[in-house]
């Protein structure tokens, strides 16, 4: 069974940066759109970035220019760079990939003030 597998979390003081990046299980498994989520405890979680096959990309609202998703040229990793992170941003960051209805576990994001 395909698994999405995160990594690149971590401890950052505010105004640090992180690199997120997600890709599958299986070598060479293409995700089609891919997206990044976060969610904290008791909230809702909500969506950070998606990019299509196309190359268009969707920030959430909060994002106001700090962040960026990418990908790799095999569309098999998707990558989320954390720029200007603030304490706000601490959450868990999930990786999908829509077309499967994969989720990744999450890796945890924690800035501090």
């Amino acid at each position: 069974q395909v698994q999405l597998v995160e990594s690149g979390g971590g401890l950052v003081q505010t105004g640090g940066t992180l690199r997120l990046s997600c890709a599958a299980s299986r070598n060479g498994f293409v995700l089609d759109t891919a997206a990044w989520y976060r969610q904290v405890p008791g909230k809702q979680r909500e969506l950070v970035a998606s990019i299509t096959p196309a190359g268009d990309t969707n920030y959430g609202d909060f994002v106001k220019g700090r962040f960026r998703i990418s990908r790799n040229r095999a569309q098999t990793a998707v990558y989320l760079q954390l720029d200007r992170l603030e304490p706000e941003d601490s959450a868990r960051y999930y990786c999908k990939a829509p077309r499967w209805d994969l989720w990744g576990q999450g890796v945890q994001v924690t800035v501090s003030s």
